[in-house]
């Protein structure tokens, strides 16, 4: 399969987006009409754009969080304005309360359990977009995990396993319940094999647990202070010999 040319990545991203001027993107579709490599990632792009807003789920604000934010919105008591000075200030703030409400109803609310398996998988399918799978691309763990100094509040551990068949590709920052988190990048074959790191609020270990959504395999555990999950495609048994070459490295 070809691959998209380096120069044209984030105008095929900035294209996706709506950004480019009529200019731009018309000259970009002349070249995407004679390049297979661009041509493949911009259908790329489409389907994993599609497939984000057709299965990761939004959630209605419940009639409690509603009523909360509503009666925030309540005016302060005040004495009467003349009649015109009250009409003047009704068409903003009546503009202004239907634009909040609209707001309201669409606020996607954080869960717990299975909510944080779903923003993993999230994490996961946008890194495949062109140009998202890296913040910095090396097999070197020597090199991987320096980059992360001073970026995190943390320290990720950064495992090689390329002699057991699942190579390091890089890392990069990412964003998981409100934080940044690590992600490093490892491969098997032809799948991507995303695996997200942060601090646990618990310090009891436990043991991998599996799950699956939409046809995504997730593996997550707790090791010391961390909070591990891994996701791919790969097939379930190559997923749980991964995580088990991982807990095994140094």
């Amino acid at each position: 399969m070809s691959e998209p040319c380096e120069d044209r990545i984030l105008l095929l991203q900035a294209d996706h987006d709506g950004e480019l001027d009529a200019g731009r993107a018309a000259e970009l579709a002349t070249h995407v009409a004679t390049c297979l490599g661009c041509a493949a990632a911009r259908r790329d792009l489409a389907a994993v754009s599609t497939r984000l807003r057709r299965e990761l789920p939004y959630h209605r604000a419940p009639d409690r969080l509603r009523a909360a934010i509503t009666a925030q919105m309540a005016p302060v008591a005040a004495p009467p304005p003349p009649r015109r000075a009250l009409l003047r200030r009704q068409i903003p703030a009546f503009v202004a309360g239907m634009a909040a409400a609209a707001s309201v109803a669409l606020v996607v609310l954080p869960r717990r359990g299975s909510d944080v398996a779903e923003q993993v998988l999230g994490s996961h399918l946008r890194s495949l977009q062109a140009a998202h799978l890296f913040d910095v691309a090396s097999s070197d763990r020597h090199t991987v995990k320096p980059w992360f100094d001073g970026r995190l509040d943390f320290a990720p551990p950064v495992r090689d396993l390329a002699a057991q068949g699942f190579p390091l590709e890089g890392g990069r920052l990412d964003h998981i319940e409100g934080r940044a988190v690590a992600a490093l990048v490892y491969r098997r074959a032809r799948h991507v094999i995303n695996l997200f790191l942060w601090p646990s609020h618990s310090l009891r270990p436990s043991e991998p647990a599996a799950s699956t959504i939409s046809g995504y395999h997730l593996l997550r555990w707790r090791e010391g202070d961390m909070v591990f999950w891994a996701v791919s495609d790969v097939n379930l048994a190559e997923l749980e010999e991964f995580v088990r070459l991982w807990r095994a490295a140094t």
